[in-house]
């Protein structure tokens, strides 16, 4: 079968710039690629696709191309582009995730092994109760975490004459290897084979660590709780979560509070809610009563005609805002006006000539909220 022109494999116009053959070349290998289509012919398809742009991507190759045709008297076109001689399909050339992330940025330089590394966070739950949200205390919780080895420093090493600098990569921890893709043979930067990446070798291993650099040990940090923590909010103590490698920082802890309910006190955020009974009498003349609130009793003025479910806000008797700042919240109170019960012969009365003034000056409500059907 004749060879197809190499700019109609790909979909373009002789003189095609480079921007536009790697365009066309990124779209097809997609396409094509035999990891992504399993349909028959598109193996071959993919051949030829390299073989067009392993041509067409190298300046000196299509200038001779855009000459020559397949007849360049220096080139052997018909055996297929150089660099792609004996493709037996693509898992030769990696897989299609590989070839692309080569392709498209994928090859860029990484830190090495050696470099310092922040060691992992740590995540934990706490229970407290109401009152040590509220007012803030100090709790110590027990970890289970990696440090540094005190002997060896971290290092791994049983002393400083046993760490040896790595001959292979001369310390960087990073080698330049030649690999071969469908775009031909390419360098490679990765970590040493021999040092791990560290660019350190341990000739003698630390005997309390065994090399890690770390060991475990279970400890108790002191946590200081700020008032008005709320349920289901995190606290983050920097430093005390695993030990970092190679001289890195230690990662966080970071504590998530369960905060235990009051028999009276509810929370609204930095607000504390609380619902009180107020007698008849209370409601519709008025009185100041005793109100608790988490600072002790306070006087509050209940206003006269106070009507049930009525809201009276505490300024400032709220909790402190965990975050800092002196602004704490209110105090919300809920008047609960209590219908009496089991009355006495005199209270029947009194409120039997109470019923007939109202009824006499003005209408009930009830009567009110009946005109409102007429």
């Amino acid at each position: 079968m004749a060879k197809r022109d190499y700019y109609e494999v790909l979909g373009l116009q002789k003189g095609a710039s480079q921007e536009e053959i790697k365009k066309a070349y990124r779209s097809l290998a997609k396409k094509y690629h035999p990891d992504v289509n399993k349909e028959p012919g598109a193996e071959e398809k993919f051949k030829e696709i390299n073989e067009a742009y392993d041509t067409l991507s190298d300046e000196q190759k299509k200038a001779r191309y855009d000459q020559f045709g397949f007849d360049d008297p220096t080139q052997g076109f018909g055996g297929g582009g150089s660099g792609f001689g004996g493709f037996g399909g693509a898992s030769g050339f990696g897989g299609f995730d590989d070839i692309i992330n080569q392709f498209f940025g994928g090859g860029a330089r990484r830190s090495g092994g050696n470099s310092p590394r922040q060691g992992n966070d740590i995540e934990k739950q706490m229970s407290i109760s109401f009152e040590d949200a509220v007012y803030g205390c100090k709790k110590k919780i027990r970890l289970t975490v990696d440090e540094e080895c005190i002997h060896c420093g971290g290092t791994g090493a049983d002393s400083k004459n046993d760490i040896r600098t790595c001959t292979k990569c001369n310390g960087r921890g990073r080698v330049i290897m030649r690999q071969q893709t469908i775009f031909g043979y390419t360098n490679v930067e990765t970590n040493c084979p021999d040092c791990g990446g560290k660019g350190k070798i341990i000739t003698k291993k630390c005997s309390e660590c065994g090399g890690k650099g770390r060991v475990r040990k279970t400890k108790d940090v002191e946590v200081s709780i700020p008032a008005g923590m709320q349920n289901g909010m995190t606290l983050r103590m920097e430093g005390y979560g695993e030990a970092g490698l190679n001289g890195g920082p230690n990662g966080d802890l970071y504590i998530t509070f369960n905060v235990g309910e009051h028999p009276n006190f509810k929370r609204d955020g930095l607000d504390i809610i609380l619902a009180i009974p107020l007698s008849y009498t209370q409601a519709a003349l008025g009185d100041t009563i005793e109100v608790p609130t988490i600072d002790g009793n306070v006087s509050l003025k209940i206003p006269a005609g106070t009507q049930p479910g009525t809201k009276l806000r505490m300024r400032g008797r709220g909790t402190k805002n965990p975050k800092g700042g002196v602004q704490r919240g209110d105090q919300i109170v809920i008047c609960n006006v209590v219908v009496p019960t089991n009355l006495t012969q005199e209270e029947k009365e009194l409120i039997t000539k109470l019923g007939q003034c109202e009824n006499k000056e003005k209408k009930s409500p009830w009567e009110k909220f009946k005109n409102l059907f007429k």
